[in-house]
């Protein structure tokens, strides 16, 4: 992954050579040409993709575009942030890495999980989540769209809340191949380890507002920008809240910077009258363009 976007665009190779150089290896070349267990190390995964965000959005930079707000999903508010002039990239990159690391070792393999529940009759998640508990952790992790959520926590939990809401009548309930249960209870030793990086870090005021994960809120300040990744951690993200907030601003069209389009389709789903295009490959500068 961005590969194409480096030998094509000079601003794209200057951000996977900071990267390298801020990091002490070559992120660049996992991202590359992997090997593929190397980069779905969270601990690389999240520099991985951190780096492509911010090689794209240098590609649009210079080519002229700004945008009028920021948000990221996850990992990608810290994207969001340097593209806000709030976090120098070389800082983001070395937070995510410990942010992965962090999260890694806060839950021991094969102990936790997330599943994605896909069109479960609304109303029905919290009283799943709490039957499925059983003494154990089990929470919505990402608030995606009105058919979407992602739950997270023990697996036992999560597999009891997946059975459950099929049973409910939810169309799907999808296990996750991911490498721990991000934005649930279980995170908060990961949190209160990365805070001691998050107080080390400088955070400037933004450049353009940013809605944050955590209150699905527009900020501002670099003291809103540092507690917003604190918290979250362990928190779920706001992502449906934070698109309705967007649109509310008046806000038209949307640009998902990085690899592939999975914002892409939340934004169709949430409302389909909403404009959005990706933009991670140089064959994607027309489409941008063209809007």
């Amino acid at each position: 992954m961005g590969k194409a976007l480096a030998d094509t665009h000079a601003a794209a190779r200057r951000v996977f050579e900071e990267a390298d150089e801020a990091l002490g290896f070559a992120i660049s070349q996992l991202c590359f040409a992997g090997p593929d267990d190397q980069l779905k190390l969270t601990e690389n995964t999240q520099p991985a993709l951190l780096t492509v965000s911010i090689a794209a959005f240098e590609v649009l930079r210079a080519e002229g575009m700004a945008p009028d707000y920021v948000a990221g999903h996850s990992l990608g508010e810290y994207s969001a942030l340097v593209a806000a002039g709030s976090l120098r990239f070389a800082d983001a990159v070395r937070l995510v890495r410990k942010r992965g690391q962090y999260m890694q070792i806060a839950v021991p393999p094969g102990v936790g999980a997330m599943a994605a529940i896909l069109k479960l009759p609304e109303g029905k998640l919290d009283a799943l989540l709490a039957e499925a508990a059983q003494g154990e952790v089990v929470s919505a992790a990402n608030l995606n769209s009105p058919d979407q959520v992602v739950i997270a926590g023990h697996a036992g939990a999560v597999n009891r809340t997946a059975a459950l809401a099929k049973a409910a009548g939810a169309r799907r309930a999808v296990l996750l191949p991911v490498s721990a249960p991000f934005h649930c209870a279980l995170m908060v030793p990961a949190q209160e380890r990365l805070r001691a990086d998050l107080d080390a870090t400088e955070f400037r005021d933004l450049a353009c507002p940013l809605v944050n994960n955590w209150q699905a809120r527009e900020i501002r300040s670099g003291a809103e920008a540092r507690e917003g990744v604190y918290q979250q951690v362990p928190n779920p993200v706001r992502w449906l809240e934070t698109i309705r907030y967007l649109t509310g601003q008046g806000v038209a069209r949307y640009v998902e910077v990085g690899v592939g389009g999975v914002l892409t389709g939340l934004l169709r789903n949430i409302d389909p009258a909403l404009s959005g295009v990706k933009f991670g490959e140089p064959e994607d500068m027309e489409k941008v363009c063209s809007g």
